[in-house]
């Protein structure tokens, strides 16, 4: 996606306009799911309820912390390696304000890598009218707690909790951004067996990275050789995307990427 600097930069400025906001007005509920103010607002819901997606796009979609940024990064270089050039990272998260705007002006070219962390009932019609592809990657529910819980403590635009024990209940019951990963996980399983769904999860990922480069081009129909799957797969390492992060993420950059280890860890 063109414009990766002018992205961080603003990214960089949301975070630093949150650090003296109440603790109760970082989040907001729209349709009864709750979602971080600074990053996304009603105007940009109501707009994408009539969001056009193309029938070439590519969309990833996953509940917070089960492994977002990694599917990203490989589905960029898989992009990439096809038309031989390398790709810039940033993907417009279709409710994120910051991106929302971009992808609005629609010229951003095709086949365009789009995501979200909508609930399924939540994604734009237009995406199921043209039968788009989408990749959708879950985790270990105990992991993706455990990620949850640090990603709102070193997350400013997040209202921070004490402790564990403080957290866990509001994970359960779907108090936290984005609303319930157990709904989530429940919907998305009644339309697994569908042509356009591919389910992959973060362990799926982590044992077998060159395996999950190949699944998910021939998922989305794109042809890559096995050396550059091979390439794919070194660059795509959970340590290297950490140890390269403050050049793709920018200001993001620590509080994306943790461990990406299981909640033992």
């Amino acid at each position: 996606m063109d414009n990766i600097p002018q992205f961080h930069e603003e990214m960089k400025k949301i975070l630093d306009s949150v650090k003296n906001v109440p603790k109760e007005a970082l989040v907001f509920t729209y349709n009864g799911v709750m979602y971080p103010a600074a990053i996304c607002d009603t105007d940009t819901f109501k707009d994408i309820e009539s969001f056009e997606a193309r029938e070439d796009d590519l969309m990833l979609v996953s509940y917070p912390k089960c492994g977002s940024h990694w599917a990203h990064s490989l589905l960029h270089s898989i992009v990439g390696a096809k038309e031989k050039k390398e790709a810039p990272f940033g993907i417009p998260v279709i409710e994120f304000k910051v991106y929302h705007k971009y992808v609005k002006e629609n010229t951003v070219s095709s086949p365009r890598i789009l995501a979200t962390h909508l609930h399924y009932h939540n994604i734009p019609q237009s995406f199921f009218d043209k039968k788009v592809k989408m990749l959708v990657v879950f985790r270990n529910p105990k992991d993706t707690a455990v990620s949850f819980f640090h990603f709102y403590n070193n997350n400013s635009v997040l209202p921070s909790y004490d402790t564990w024990d403080d957290f866990f209940p509001d994970f359960m019951a779907g108090k936290v951004v984005n609303g319930s990963y157990f709904d989530h996980a429940v919907t998305w399983n009644k339309h697994l067996d569908e042509d356009t769904v591919l389910l992959m999860t973060f362990e799926d990922m982590k044992e077998d990275l060159e395996g999950s480069v190949k699944k998910i081009s021939e998922f989305f129909g794109i042809s890559i050789t096995e050396e550059q799957v091979k390439q794919i797969a070194e660059k795509g390492s959970f340590k290297y995307m950490k140890e390269n992060s403050e050049k793709t993420q920018g200001a993001i950059a620590k509080v994306v990427f943790r461990k990406g280890m299981n909640y033992n860890d």
